[in-house]
């Protein structure tokens, strides 16, 4: 099992519309990446480590594949129209990671 790991690092003047990204963004993925794709899990970020400390992050998303193969073949034939939606929530480049799953 792989997750893809999608951050969305916070900074000064950064926008994220989360009510677009888990109303639209979000089945956009679901839908063009099909039966691929596991899981989905997202996180609105809070606060840092800290009292008082911003968020390193303002959204991250956890998608679930089987294989790196299973997420490239799903996922790289709709690439141009997934990220071509990241300008209507975001302004924000995201951060991807594809890790693998030990636990």
């Amino acid at each position: 099992m792989i997750k893809v790991g999608v951050f969305y690092p916070h900074s000064q003047g950064s926008k994220f519309d989360m009510k677009y990204y888990l109303e639209k963004h979000i089945p956009l993925v679901r839908q063009v990446v099909g039966p691929a794709l596991k899981s989905v899990a997202v996180e609105q970020g809070l606060a840092g480590r800290t009292p008082g400390a911003p968020m390193t992050y303002v959204a991250i998303c956890h998608l679930l594949f089987d294989s790196v193969e299973a997420f490239q073949s799903s996922f790289g034939a709709h690439a141009p129209e997934i990220m071509g939606d990241i300008p209507n929530y975001t302004n924000i480049q995201p951060i991807v990671q594809i890790s693998e799953v030990k636990i």
